[in-house]
Order: C-alpha cells, then structure tokens, then sequence
C-alpha cells in the first residue's frame, strides 16, 4: 500500500552536472510545494559547541518536537538550503510502503537536511552524515529522494525507514556524471544500480537483503530495482510524478517520443536516472523549467476544457477524483499553487565559497515568483524573506509570500493576459541580474584578498537590497494589475501610462471577448438555452 496523493505528489528536484551547464556550475533545482508551507528564507549562523551539547530535533512539516541527538563541535552558516561550502540540498517525497514508517524515529526528512547542511562541506560528507543520522537516531520520515549537490559532484539518494521496532533505513546513493541532467518528482527514480563502484554508487549494507526479508524482492541482486521493491509504481506516481522527470529530459533532449508511452503508463520501460542533454543548460533553462506546464506537449493542460476563458494550466480541485464510479487525474506539472518557496542553486569550483554559490531563492508559484540571488556566505536575510514576517494565516504587505500570493491569486482569474505583463517584470528583473553578477563578483573577489568579513559584508548587503526591490517591483505590479484587468476589462495604455481622456474616449476600456474556441465549447453544453429567438409581437 502507498500513501495518499495529498501527501506524496509534492516538489521537483531538476540536477545538473558541471559538464552539463554553460558555465561550468553544478546546479540544483527545487519547489517546496505544499498547501500549508508559509513561504521564507531560513538562516543558521556558524557555531561551535562544547562537548556534550544537545540538540533538540523538531519535524521540519509540522514543528512537533522527535527529541535530542548530539551537537556537533562546529556548525557552517546556511542559507535556505545551501551552505557556506556551496553545498544543497533538496528533496521530493514519495512515501513508498506505508509499514516501513518508524514512529519512533527521531531524524526526519527536513531535519536531515538542515543538520548535514550545519556540518558537511561535500557532498559525501554530507551522505555519510545523513545515512549516520538516521542509523545513530531512527528515520521518521517516509520514502524520500535527496538531492545532494556541491562544487564538483552531483548525487541522487533514494532513502525509506525500516518500520516499527527496526531503526534505521535502507538507501541507495548513486553519483550523476558530469555531463548529464537528472530529475526527482516523488517516485524512487534508482532502479538497478552498480555494486562495486564506491566512486559512483554507495548503499546500505543491507538494501538488497531487507527487501529479501519483507518478501519485496526475490530475484539476483544484478536485478535488484530500489524503486521496484520500496515505492511501486501506480498510475498516479506515472502521471503526476514521472511526468515531470519527462518534461524535463524531453525538452533537452531527443527522447521525449521514446519515453512519452512510459509516463502514459503504455510501457513498463522506465526512464533512465540520467542522460545527457543536447545542449548544455544555464540558470535561465533551470528557472523556465520550474515554470513548465507542459507546453507544447500532449500534457498540456492549458488546452483541455477545465483551463477555463483564460486557458489556465491551474487545477485547484484534488489531482484525483471520480464521476459515476470511474476514477480520474488532472495533470500535475512542476509549476504549481501551493508552493512555498523554490530555488535554482548555483555551485562553481572555478571561484572562492563565499562568491562561487548563489542560492537564487523564490517564493509562491515558480511562475509569478522572481528569483533573486542569496550568496549563502551573508549574515543576515530580507526582511522580505525573514521568518516571522507573516504567516501562513496572517497577512503582511512586507513578506514576499503574500506579495507574490496576492500578485499569483489576481493573475490565476485572467491568466494568458495577466501572464504577459509578470512574465516581462519577470524577466526585466533576472536578466538585471545575470548581467549585474560578474561584476558584483568580481568586486566580491577583490574584497576577499584584503578581508573575508568585508567581502561578506558586501554580497549580503547586495542580496538584501536585490531582494527588497524585486518585493517592491512585484507589490507594483499588482497595483498595475488591479488597474489594468478590472472588472474584466483592459485599460488603455500608450507610452506605459493608462490612458483617461473622457472626450476622446480613451478612458473607456477595452472588453475583450471570450476566444471563439471558448464559446463553441459554451454553445455545445448550453447553445440552445442561451440561443437568441426570434420574438412575436
């Protein structure tokens, strides 16, 4: 048995390796998608601990207290999920057999990654102490795929508890090579993997043999699929899952048609965990891909009759649901509502740490948000992003979330026109930035050769100031919307003001029709009853 799609078709990861990107960065996408997740920049300045000190571990989804593990005798400076070592860490969950859920455990997934973050500087570091954690303290958490990135390498690993009474996980970690791109979307995406090759693959001792026992697996263990035995898959973890894996690899490469049939559920074939695109990928590739719904393809959900006047790609009723007794599926593509936050991170070898990571962090939908760029090295966040600021029942005109909630929500009800106008704010203020960072990061660089704190000092006081005027430019851009779309109208512009001459009648807006497309699909539900008739007198 699975666990319910409420809880598990949430969050993509998007991977790249070094050899893949434009530039030479390793990079990492993520959404965290979830309808009660209030949208904000963690922080957790370096320390260093005396022996003997503990740590309290608190759930990451639900705040509720696990227990106390020991702290370590250093911790590193964190920025949402990236470290000062340009390490990140992301993950989608998936669930997998509901009996491998430990109660008892005190790690949990967020937690997991926030601690290794305080105390890992690679990407091997940060497994070792990961699969530590869990073995040391029991995993409370279900199914879950980690991205875990830094500088150099780029690592997928799979991970599920033992069930009650059995501490510890099972998991398989398996290294992407530089040339390649990868994605997660909450299904196991590790099948057979290489059993002597510690460079590249690293597993639990016993991820073969526990599948054995609970009679999840039976064949060689050549054959062995992690994600056959531990998270089965189903029609939804197909469609709402792998689905944006496809999306992905079809877009950078020449494959799509060739896996289309397996995400349709036609063919038991899956995708691979990597593959080499036909181009290498930059920042700008990564963030449009977090906005995709499927354009384009046979997925397309702002095409089918439920994306209403405005063909909206947004399906705010549940993924499933069922109508005379047969069951069915909306799409669930990687831009979505309920995010609460997102980020694209940027890991480069060729730099210092404090310059050579940007952590370019989001709030809300990934396709009304703006990134701006945090350099995880900085010592203090936004106050647009800072916790506290709002939350998730109280409103704030100063937290980014509700700004970009209130510019998504007004956008959502008209959404091919009001798309035009954010997606050209969008773009205004991240190309600014493409362009402005080589030479903050040159100016970066120069500081550091006389002093780390005042180089420091400089990108955190540009990544506030970056952040604080992308929250303003957005609440703008509401107002503007407000004006411009009210009352199903379209004012008037030239020369980027309204126009409001009541003699010319330029005041008088606009009123666009409903597409012809629209109104044959009206006249064919209700042509007859809305048909005008001729009358007798």
């Amino acid at each position: 048995m699975l666990i319910s799609a409420a809880n598990s078709f949430a969050c993509t990861n998007l991977l790249v390796g070094k050899a893949a990107s434009i530039d030479g960065s390793t990079m990492v996408t993520y959404s965290a998608d979830s309808y009660s997740l209030y949208g904000e920049l963690y922080h957790w300045a370096p320390a260093k601990y005396p022996a003997g000190t503990l740590l309290d571990v608190r759930e990451w989804d639900t705040n509720k207290y696990l227990g106390k593990i020991a702290q370590a005798a250093e911790t590193y400076n964190v920025i949402g999920n990236m470290n000062e070592h340009q390490l990140c860490i992301g993950e989608t969950t998936w669930g997998g057999r509901h009996e491998l859920t430990d109660t008892a455990g005190i790690i949990d997934y967020g937690s997991l990654i926030y601690i290794a973050l305080q105390r890992s500087k690679t990407a091997r570091e940060a497994i070792k102490i990961m699969t530590g954690l869990v073995a040391e303290y029991g995993y409370y958490s279900e199914g879950e795929s980690f991205s875990i990135v830094d500088k150099n390498e780029v690592w997928i690993m799979d991970m599920i508890g033992k069930g009650a009474g059995n501490r510890g996980a099972v998991w398989v970690a398996v290294r992407i090579p530089d040339d390649c791109i990868a994605a997660h979307a909450n299904q196991a995406r590790i099948h057979q993997f290489p059993l002597n090759d510690p460079e590249n693959c690293l597993y639990s001792k016993d991820v073969i043999s526990f599948a054995r026992q609970k009679g999840y697996f039976s064949g060689k263990d050549k054959d062995f699929s992690f994600a056959k035995a531990y998270n089965p898959l189903d029609w939804g973890g197909l469609r709402y899952c792998e689905a944006r894996v496809w999306s992905f690899y079809n877009k950078y490469t020449s494959n799509g048609a060739k896996w289309l049939p397996y995400v349709l559920g036609e063919d038991d074939t899956p995708m691979p965990l990597y593959v080499k695109p036909d181009r290498k990928l930059g920042l700008a590739d990564l963030m449009a891909q977090m906005r995709d719904h499927y354009e384009g393809t046979p997925l397309d959900p702002t095409q089918d009759v439920a994306a209403g006047p405005f063909h909206s790609p947004y399906r705010f009723n549940p993924l499933g649901w069922e109508v005379d007794g047969v069951k069915y599926g909306f799409e669930r593509p990687t831009s979505t509502q309920q995010t609460g936050f997102t980020f694209v991170a940027q890991m480069r070898n060729s730099l210092p740490d404090e310059v050579g990571g940007v952590f370019w962090f989001g709030v809300d939908d990934a396709r009304f948000t703006v990134y701006t760029p945090m350099y995880p090295a900085m010592t203090r966040v936004p106050e647009c992003y800072r916790v506290g600021n709002g939350d998730f029942t109280h409103f704030s005109w100063t937290s980014a979330f509700w700004i970009h909630n209130w510019v998504a929500n007004l956008a959502y009800s008209r959404y091919d026109q009001m798309l035009v106008d954010a997606s050209a704010l969008q773009s205004k203020l991240e190309n600014g930035y493409f362009e402005n960072q080589p030479a903050v990061e040159r100016k970066a660089v120069e500081l550091l050769k006389t002093g780390r704190r005042e180089a420091i000092a400089y990108l955190t006081d540009y990544s506030v100031q970056t952040a604080q005027t992308a929250t303003d430019e957005w609440k703008r851009l509401g107002e503007y919307l407000l004006v411009k779309y009210m009352d199903g109208c379209v004012k008037k512009e030239a020369d980027g003001e309204f126009l409001n001459n009541p003699y010319d009648g330029s005041l008088y807006p606009n009123r666009p029709k409903f597409s012809d497309d629209y109104l044959r699909r009206i006249v064919n539900e209700k042509g007859e009853w809305l048909k005008e008739k001729e009358i007798k007198n």
